[in-house]
């Protein structure tokens, strides 16, 4: 029986670094990967037969091969030497086969075992859909270094002939992401996608961008879903729930706050204006600031930095945050929040009162608003609080029906 080992990752065998002289480290089950002095990774199946130690057999070159594929084949060679049947020829018919690994399907089924293993849900689920829905149906049978930059054209227009342009947007980074892996993993040496110039594809006005109801929902979902700071996340949404401008949020401190009265009022000083902003917080908000306090860092700000100097997070963080996501919606500032809740606002607003009060003059309100302005105001937060609850639960259900 093979001795047992403790199971390799993936991270593992990507840090392995070649030495002097060629070496081998085991992964269990007689799987083993060989370190070439040249840096080339090879899978090898180390077994015996009939009380004798044999020659290893060998899987096939890791670059092509993915850890989990490498263990399922070392299992059906362990079941054919527990049957006394050597393995060496079905390896050398497998060795064949996986030839074909330089195609692109099977590097994109690489890539999604692999690199997408450790990224959240709705990420794997957007990326997947790109590649089986347009991806690979044109190009999937290609030789990876064969796909051109006009491949990549083709594509997106496909996709922008259905009036989707951000979608032909997001299938274009699918593409450039799976071959910046590619290149990493010496399997490709350039990148199609990266001489697409994004804005050749899909072109936002920065002026007019709004986002849909579907893409509020599916951005929130994928923010909740993410592995960002929890902290992050809350200022993610809190930038939807209140449409303030996204430096108001991240530098606002404790004293702003009346929670018990669900009121946030931000200086004229700090503004650098003659009147102080007064912001009416929806139930959503006021739960969310409330679960920050209970575990805030910082005695001033809501947001404090991470490096402990009692300092806000940079204004940077939060577009960062996004960044990092990977998010399908395409040409996307966080200032097109306010401009988003502003459209909406008067499509609810119209639909639920003759009050046309606006998400801007409730930001512009005074210390001295009237009763019945402040209530309509209230009203308009806790509807356009409820409007975007909606857009995420929906946006949840969406993402439990494709699991």
């Amino acid at each position: 029986m093979p001795r047992l080992a403790a199971p390799l990752t993936e991270s593992q065998i990507r840090a392995l670094e070649p030495r002097a002289t060629r070496y081998s480290v085991a992964d269990g089950n007689g799987l083993v990967i060989e370190v070439m002095t040249t840096g080339t990774k090879v899978w090898r199946f180390r077994y015996s037969l009939n009380g004798k130690r044999q020659p290893l057999a060998t899987i096939g070159d890791y670059r092509m091969i993915s850890l989990r594929v490498a263990r399922a084949k070392a299992q059906k060679y362990a079941e054919m030497v527990a049957q006394g049947i050597s393995p060496v020829a079905t390896a050398r018919r497998d060795r064949g086969a996986e030839v074909k690994a330089d195609v692109l399907r099977e590097a994109a089924e690489l890539y999604m075992a692999t690199e997408m293993a450790g990224k959240s849900d709705e990420y794997r689920r957007t990326t997947r859909r790109a590649l089986h829905k347009d991806v690979l149906p044109a190009i999937g049978g290609m030789a990876i270094k064969a796909v051109t930059a006009q491949d990549v054209v083709d594509i997106c227009e496909r996709i922008k002939s259905r009036g989707s342009p951000k979608m032909a947007l997001h299938t274009r980074n699918v593409i450039k992401r799976l071959y910046e892996y590619l290149i990493a993993r010496q399997l490709a040496a350039s990148n199609p996608a990266e001489v697409v110039p994004a804005r050749s594809i899909a072109t936002f006005d920065s002026r007019t961008r709004v986002l849909s109801g579907d893409e509020m929902g599916e951005m929130l979902y994928s923010i909740e879903a993410s592995s960002i700071r929890r902290p992050l996340k809350l200022a993610l949404h809190l930038l939807v729930l209140t449409m303030v401008r996204k430096s108001d949020l991240v530098e606002s401190t404790w004293g702003e706050f009346d929670l018990d009265n669900a009121l946030w009022r931000i200086s004229a000083a700090r503004l650098k204006k003659d009147a102080d902003q007064l912001v009416h917080l929806p139930q959503q908000a006021v739960t969310m600031l409330r679960e920050l306090h209970r575990t805030r860092a910082s005695r001033t700000f809501v947001f404090p930095s991470v490096r402990g100097n009692d300092q806000p997070i940079a204004k940077s963080t939060l577009n960062q945050a996004v960044k990092a996501l990977g998010l399908q919606v395409e040409h996307f500032v966080l200032h097109d929040f306010r401009r988003t809740a502003s459209a909406h606002l008067r499509e609810i607003t119209e639909h639920a009162e003759r009050d046309k009060t606006s998400a801007q003059s409730r930001q512009n309100a005074s210390r001295d608003e009237p009763a019945n302005d402040a209530a309509a105001r209230r009203r308009i937060a806790q509807r356009w609080a409820d409007f975007v609850e909606a857009q995420l639960d929906a946006a949840r259900k969406r993402a439990g029906g494709a699991a």
